[in-house]
Order: structure tokens, then sequence, then C-alpha cells
């Protein structure tokens, strides 16, 4: 069965998408990041835990970390 004239091929309109934000002035990029689902994401997150929570230093790392907190909007609530 053929397509109606005004129908696009999906190709068709991811390509016009693309070229409407292009339009705008953006550009397409990929990003890779950690698959949190993994099992070796837990064991190597929680070995590194571990090693924080053994330092000898923790309370000077902990300090270190909540020195850089802002509060966001939200937390005023």
């Amino acid at each position: 069965m053929a397509k109606a004239p005004h129908q696009l091929s999906t190709r068709a309109k991811v390509k016009a998408h693309r070229e409407r934000l292009r339009a705008q002035g953006l550009r397409p990029i990929q990003i890779w990041v950690p698959d949190v689902r993994s099992p070796h994401f837990a064991a190597e997150a929680h070995r590194q835990s571990l090693v924080i929570a053994n330092s000898p230093d923790d309370a000077k790392d902990l300090a270190f970390i909540d020195s850089l907190y802002e509060p966001a909007e939200w937390d005023e609530a």
C-alpha cells in the first residue's frame, strides 16, 4: 500500500526535525553515561563508598563536600 503524498517517512520526519534544530543554532551531540542499573556500577559505587567511609580523613572529606553545598529554591520550603 503506497503512502499518501502528505505522509512522511520516519527518516524524513527526523531529518526535518534536525534541520529545524540546526536552524535554531543547535547541534547534535552524543553523551555516554554510566549505566546505573548494571551490577558492576552498584559494586563499584559500594566499593568507593567503603573507601571513603574507612578513610582516616573522612571527617575532612565530608566537611569539604558540605562546604560545596548551595541550597536550592525548593530546599527553602
